[in-house]
């Protein structure tokens, strides 16, 4: 059994930061502290230990679609065996960008972003399904983007 990861306690001015980055992450560090009542490099200092204890990760999100990635698509998987490793060979595909182990009726769900759908085709039937204890999958295409947002806020 793992052991569970001790989360970060964040005081009202970490969450407010927060906040600041997730309306905008390119928002410089004088403009974050005019908003929360801090000294640009107290700010700095702040940013820098959010992203180094994996609190936030300041990044660009793109437009598959503009990069030439025409198929984006879930894909649940069904397993026997321990989960974990199962989990840890899919999350080292390239195509993978999110895998999670779920409860329900699939024991990962697994995102993928490919080129073609010949690629999510040797994804799928190719890689996925050769790994070791993989028994069974399903694809869903993704065939429009209603929403995706970032800004859930801070407890």
């Amino acid at each position: 059994m793992t052991a569970k990861r001790s989360r970060p306690i964040l005081d009202d001015v970490s969450k407010a930061i927060i906040e600041q980055l997730q309306q905008d992450g390119r928002r410089s560090y004088a403009a974050m502290g005019k908003a929360v009542g801090l000294s640009e490099a107290a700010v700095r200092q702040r940013v820098q230990r959010l992203v180094d204890t994996g609190v936030v990760q300041v990044v660009a999100v793109t437009d598959p679609l503009q990069l030439g990635f025409a198929r984006q698509a879930m894909i649940g998987v069904k397993a026997t065996g321990p989960l974990e490793p199962v989990a840890d060979r899919i999350a080292e595909l390239d195509e993978a960008e999110y895998v999670v182990i779920t409860a329900g009726s699939f024991d990962l769900l697994v995102e993928v972003l490919c080129e073609s759908d010949e690629h999510l085709l040797e994804v799928v039937s190719g890689r996925i399904r050769s790994i070791e204890g993989v028994i069974e999958t399903e694809t869903f295409m993704y065939l429009d983007l209603r929403k995706q947002v970032y800004s859930w806020g801070v407890r």
